[in-house]
């Protein structure tokens, strides 16, 4: 509708320079309906047109066709559409209808991205951490395949450096007499107890340095032997995390297989002057532009994560070629990613702006802040049994009958709701508490509660028993159809914004109001036995589509019942 209004404003303004797009971006969704459904400013335009904004808005009011709405009307400089409300509701659900699934797909240049997210290493705990980080990286993925673009979904890994031979070190010193398990939480109760030792006693560190430098120049083969299995124990746990959490990866990327150019590329750095030496070291003095040194390889020649990151970056430009490249990373690693970047240009290595990251705020519970380094973090496993068990019990006050697979299944479904919402809706860059109670509460800006909104419009619609709606309004529309139609309108816009802004809590946000209005419609206006049961099941209908669609593009699965 806002494409419609600019393109009828335009018409108008024969002489002047400002675009549709322009005109687009500058019309507002007044606070009250009682001040239109939509207004446009006309104060920039004074200065453009020399005229005061009461006689602009006059002017545009007089000379625009105004077939689609009800009245125009000239406020305060303002020009304020109000709907015609029958025509409104009949074309919204009936796009809704026809298009289905493909309702709200944006007509843009088709691109090749690469986004890289998740990143878990091997040899430490997959945490609740790290579900932010997976959760912001698919919804991105989503949103741009929605947005008709070509996604390579890519995760690289952590399987060589210091904290995999703090693992190894402490399994052949102190636990040889356990089997290896393809178990997260025994993984990481080795690298836990490894770091506990190594801080009682520093003297230890040394010999952790000696198993660095055998896993960094292959020759031990025993040793190699168990970082293959152990490597693979981490991995292989990952598979069913990443099944629950509904996303998938193309490609894998590990540390491992950057350590050689690593070390070859900051080498010919130091060669082309780009990069310096400092005690040894090899380095990457950014103090000019204000990001301090960074350092590639150590003074003993071993690779630091900056130069595989470096690596990476070369392989992924080179090898998969893109027109994007998107990283998914924690905040805490912004500066990092701010010395890579501008290495990266320094290098000549990738073009300007295409290869950005996004960050992502900590993960905190109520008792405070996650390290898998002390130990002092929730393990994802023993993490979503207590979510997992919480929302059992909730399922069980609702429900009189439900086998125990069933229970199982929806309680697993609502639980990933309810974790992948509560970090979704929030702005990435922002800390957020994660509170058990919060998050799986069936009322309120949460997961469950808008599954439960899908669920019961799913309900209605079974209930009716109308095998083919019609969506003809014949009389007035009334204000709650009207507001829900409305609501619907904007899912579009909704999907534009998130994917220029690289901000899947856009759609998370959109989906809990629209989700409000349909309850609010649910109450007030009855469905089944109304004289406008047919209109009535197509908003129900196209509802249940929109809902569907967003939460498909946050990643999560709705459900048919709760």
């Amino acid at each position: 509708m806002k494409k419609e209004i600019a393109k009828l404003v335009k018409k108008t303004l024969k002489n002047s320079d400002i675009t549709e797009k322009e005109i687009e971006q500058l019309i507002e969704i007044p606070p009250s309906s009682e001040m239109g459904d939509y207004a446009f400013p006309c104060f920039s335009l004074s200065k453009l047109l020399r005229k005061n904004p009461n006689q602009i808005a006059a002017e545009i009011k007089n000379a625009i066709e105004t077939e689609n709405f009800d009245e125009v009307k000239v406020i305060g400089g303002y020009l304020n559409f109000f709907l015609d409300r029958e025509k409104f509701a009949n074309r919204i659900v009936s796009e809704i209808l026809k298009k289905k699934e493909k309702f709200g797909k944006p007509n843009l240049k088709k691109e090749k991205i690469i986004i890289e997210f998740s990143q878990p290493n091997t040899h430490k705990a997959f945490h609740v951490g790290h579900i932010r980080g997976t959760s912001l990286g698919e919804s991105l993925a989503r949103i741009s395949e929605f947005c008709g673009n070509k996604v390579l979904r890519a995760n690289y890994s952590g399987d060589t450096g210091m904290h995999v031979a703090k693992w190894l070190w402490c399994y052949m010193k102190y636990h040889t007499k356990e089997k290896l398990k393809n178990d997260e939480s025994w993984i990481s109760s080795v690298y836990v107890d490894a770091v506990k030792k190594i801080g009682e006693n520093e003297e230890l560190q040394k010999e952790v340095d000696e198993i660095n430098r055998k896993l960094e120049n292959k020759k031990d083969k025993k040793l190699n032997e168990l970082w293959k299995k152990t490597r693979k124990l981490s991995i292989d746990s990952w598979k069913k995390i990443y099944k629950e959490l509904n996303t998938k990866f193309d490609v894998y990327f590990f540390e491992s297989q950057m350590e050689e150019n690593g070390k070859k590329i900051s080498l010919e750095l130091l060669k082309r002057g780009i990069a310096e030496k400092s005690d040894g070291a090899v380095i990457m003095n950014l103090e000019e532009y204000g990001l301090g040194i960074w350092v590639l390889l150590r003074s003993d020649g071993t690779v630091l994560y900056s130069a595989k990151d470096i690596a990476l970056a070369k392989l992924k430009t080179s090898k998969y070629k893109a027109d994007k490249y998107l990283v998914a990373v924690a905040d805490e690693q912004k500066l990092h990613f701010q010395q890579l970047l501008k290495t990266l240009e320094l290098a000549n290595i990738t073009k300007k702006n295409n290869y950005r990251f996004i960050t992502f705020g900590l993960v905190r519970l109520p008792e405070g802040k996650m390290s898998s380094r002390t130990g002092d973090n929730i393990l994802y496993s023993e993490f979503m049994k207590e979510i997992v068990d919480y929302a059992k019990k909730e399922i069980k006050k609702r429900t009189e009958k439900i086998s125990a697979k069933e229970l199982e299944k929806r309680a697993l479904k609502i639980s990933i709701a309810a974790i992948k919402y509560s970090m979704l809706k929030q702005n990435s860059n922002k800390n957020i508490i994660f509170d058990k109670k919060d998050a799986m509460n069936f009322e309120g800006d949460t997961g469950p509660y808008i599954l439960y909104s899908h669920a019961r419009a799913n309900s209605i619609l079974k209930k009716s028993k109308t095998k083919k709606i019609k969506f003809i309004v014949k009389n007035e529309t009334e204000e709650k159809e009207f507001e829900l139609a409305k609501k619907l309108s904007y899912f579009p816009e909704i999907v534009l914004h998130a994917y220029e802004n690289s901000n899947p809590s856009l759609i998370a946000n959109y989906v809990y109001q629209l989700s409000q209005i349909f309850n609010e419609f649910y109450h007030m206006c009855p469905v089944i036995g109304s004289e406008r049961k047919i209109f009535r099941l197509s908003l129900v209908k196209s509802f249940r589509q929109v809902v569907n669609d967003t939460m498909n593009l946050l990643g999560i699965e709705v459900l048919e019942e709760m």
